[in-house]
């Protein structure tokens, strides 16, 4: 005989194995009798908070007047509906910490940056790599969400780091759970972000809604979702100097305006687009949209400016290699075994391209004979198989072409790397993080 369970929501006992699919109607605006009754109790509810937080005579607080100026009705029933959607928040934030899956993901045995150390350490000595600690690799599966989930599992790859090495990002990420949602849970937490006011030009752009859709996303939802629970999320834009304007995310630009222009004088169906590298990002097709790497359109118009600098991206692209030696190199550093091989106390970088992204999980740098430096970035890629990556490492064969980038492999004319601060932001730091920005570095 089924067991039953009572639903988070509404207490109405239903049978286990449908517990899921019911929860999940509560986030759903559906209209029928249940759904308008429940939220006609919410909103009396509401009433109720907003209009006990209004001054009131002492000598009779049995007694709530509602007499009173139209103004005084208008600011009571503005109090209510936000008081009621707060309570529809919180209301989905309970639901889904209790319901949200855990990914499923193929575990190698003794961590896959240990091996990957390991064979770090094997190479020649006139080489010195910093890496990331602890990181599972998440890949895009047949059927799921190949093609489309690169972004959701660079997220996931991020969290299990944060999990695994950050105590104070684990007891907020996610309810507390410590686990690694899969991508419909993690679909639903950026929703939540959106509806807490972060990034409101990319909820706008998704009309606030991603659930259960094969949608690209981006570094600038990774970091709506992360910094929603207060994790100091930061990205860095690459680009060429000409289009540091239509970076919207650069203090002071005002390419809004023209974006709009843009896009109206080339006749092209308009396309909202939200993130800092995309900003600028518009149809290279008139009447075909092509997506783009946070589900936004291609850029005809960055082709037709950037690639006149091609001679120049090899030296330009150094920028972005110099910037992740940095990043990873700063801080607190332990030597693995030999000096060769260490271990950085920063995160993992989302590294994001047109058409891509990938999570870095470290750098290498190589002394050549002619005493020149050679740096390779450490990559690990969704749209590889977490098993082929595994037995290149184990074996020692291989691993390279699957892990190591040089930075004449870096051919795109714009890039954007998101990373996480140390820190947990809360009250009015916590509000300055709803809005998106970012730092822009001239390739």
């Amino acid at each position: 005989m089924d067991s039953s369970s009572s639903c988070p929501f509404c207490d109405q006992v239903v049978p286990s194995k449908e517990l899921q699919r019911h929860a999940n109607g509560h986030f759903e605006d559906e209209d029928n009798d249940d759904k308008q009754r429940q939220l006609a109790r919410d909103f009396e509810l509401a009433q109720q908070m907003a209009l006990s937080s209004t001054p009131y005579d002492n000598a009779n607080q049995e007694t709530i007047k509602l007499e009173g100026s139209l103004d005084s009705s208008k600011l009571s029933c503005e109090r209510g509906a936000l008081v009621k959607e707060k309570l529809n928040v919180n209301e989905k934030i309970s639901s889904l910490i209790g319901l949200q899956n855990r990914s499923g993901f193929y575990k190698v045995e003794g961590g896959l940056m240990s091996l990957l150390r390991n064979c770090l350490e094997l190479e020649s000595s006139d080489s010195t790599s910093i890496v990331s600690g602890y990181v599972d690799h998440y890949q895009c599966i047949e059927f799921e969400d190949l093609g489309w989930g690169c972004g959701w599992r660079n997220i996931q790859m991020l969290c299990s780091h944060l999990i695994m090495q950050r105590p104070e990002a684990r007891n907020v990420l996610f309810g507390g759970s410590g686990v690694v949602p899969d991508i419909l849970s993690l679909q639903r937490w950026l929703e939540i972000a959106w509806k807490k006011g972060f990034d409101v030009p990319g909820a706008e752009h998704f009309n606030y809604k991603i659930y259960g859709r094969k949608n690209w996303i981006g570094a600038t939802e990774c970091a709506a979702l992360l910094r929603s629970f207060g994790l100091q999320v930061r990205i860095v834009d690459f680009g060429p100097k000409e289009c540091e304007e239509l970076y919207l995310s650069v203090p002071g630009s005002s390419s809004g305006a023209q974006m709009v222009n843009l896009i109206d004088a080339n006749k092209r169906k308009t396309a909202k687009v939200n993130g800092p590298m995309d900003r600028f990002l518009v149809s290279r097709n008139d009447d075909v949209p092509q997506t783009g790497s946070s589900g936004h359109e291609k850029s005809k118009y960055s082709r037709s400016v950037l690639e006149n600098k091609s001679t120049q991206k090899a030296k330009g692209h150094q920028v972005l290699v110099d910037w992740v030696w940095n990043y990873f190199s700063d801080g607190r550093i332990c030597t693995y075994s030999h000096q060769h091989v260490n271990v950085s106390g920063k995160t993992p970088l989302f590294f994001q391209h047109d058409g891509h992204s990938r999570t870095i999980v470290g750098i290498q740098v190589k002394q050549q004979r002619n005493g020149m430096q050679q740096y390779n970035l450490l990559i690990l890629d969704p749209a590889h198989s977490t098993k082929g990556i595994e037995k290149a490492l184990r074996e020692n064969n291989g691993w390279q072409k699957l892990i190591k980038r040089g930075t004449h492999t870096l051919n795109k004319p714009q890039y954007q790397l998101c990373y996480i601060d140390s820190g947990i932001a809360a009250g009015a730091d916590l509000e300055l993080l709803k809005k998106i920005d970012s730092l822009f570095l001239e390739l």
